[in-house]
């Protein structure tokens, strides 16, 4: 039999930035189906060596194909930006069920769901209290795919994912938020967020695709427990930039967006021990500092 054919065949939902980073780790090793719902859209994915199928979630007809193109699903693909529920996720729930052929599927969440937690350290066994309609959407998937999972026995791994930054990639980079001033709450104010790397999500993303338990959420985060200020203070000294100018959580209720602030409402620190424990993940940059270093 061709090589080809012997190939594991994977379909990515939403080929973006991670999608790509995990197609490079790939090294052709796969075959590889990307939805995609631009026709423009397709000689870029030709390019890295991934079949293009043409289809919208937003449009659930056109899935039809979708269910028995391969036994291992990525499901990047983000929810609409309105309501509290995700109808993408459904649609493409129903068109895997019509095929039958799904053996496992890792969707990419994020960590919001859990909403503010006061700056407490927790694992994936906390309860979900998702505080804006972003979150809601995801809570919202993740029931619809762990139902899935247990009613047509599929492995469902739910990567909940906390701030994606690169710095090869455009908006992704720490140091252009430094760069351009972007502020940080005032340290009485400030809150613990968490991070990973572009490159180490897609590493987790391979690792729950071979090895994620079923119906299982895993957080995809460095070993960094910094504050925001903190985090960009030791950005802003590693790249030799002025530190960020700090606001009081009234002056940043008056300056920012309503969005903009809800990112600054919710503290947390995420034990990642599922991620190097059960998917065997050994991050590659651990810190924000070693990425930064490396260059």
């Amino acid at each position: 039999m061709p090589a080809l054919f012997r190939r594991p065949r994977l379909l990515i939902v939403g080929c973006g930035d991670v999608g790509e980073r995990v197609l490079r780790q790939l090294g052709g090793r796969w075959r590889v189906t990307a939805l995609t719902s631009s026709a423009d859209r397709r000689p870029a994915l030709r390019a890295l060596g991934v079949r293009p199928l043409l289809g919208d979630l937003d449009r659930p007809a056109t899935l039809g194909r979708l269910g028995a193109l391969a036994p291992r699903v990525l499901h990047l693909a983000p929810p609409p930006g309105q309501g509290d529920d995700d109808p993408r996720t459904a649609a493409l729930l129903h068109a895997l069920a019509r095929g039958g052929c799904c053996e496992r599927l890792v969707y990419g969440s994020t960590t919001g769901v859990y909403g503010d937690a006061g700056g407490a350290r927790f694992d994936e066994t906390r309860a979900l209290a998702p505080a804006t309609d972003r979150a809601r959407r995801r809570v919202a998937a993740e029931a619809r795919l762990r139902c899935y999972g247990r009613a047509s026995g599929a492995r469902v791994t739910l990567l909940r994912i906390p701030g994606i930054y690169a710095l090869d990639r455009p908006g992704g980079d720490p140091r252009e938020r430094v760069a351009r001033g972007a502020p940080v709450l005032a340290a009485a104010d400030d809150v613990y967020t968490n991070h990973i790397h572009a490159d180490d999500l897609a590493r987790a993303c391979l690792a729950a695709l071979h090895r994620g338990r079923p119906q299982r959420a895993v957080h995809v985060c460095d070993d960094s427990e910094r504050t925001m200020g903190e985090h960009y203070a030791l950005v802003a000294q590693l790249a030799g930039l002025p530190p960020p100018p700090r606001l009081s959580r009234a002056e940043a209720a008056e300056r920012l967006s309503p969005v903009a602030l809800s990112f600054w409402s919710e503290s947390r620190r995420l034990s990642n021990r599922r991620l190097k424990r059960e998917l065997r993940v050994a991050l590659r940059y651990p810190d924000v500092s070693d990425a930064l270093v490396a260059g």
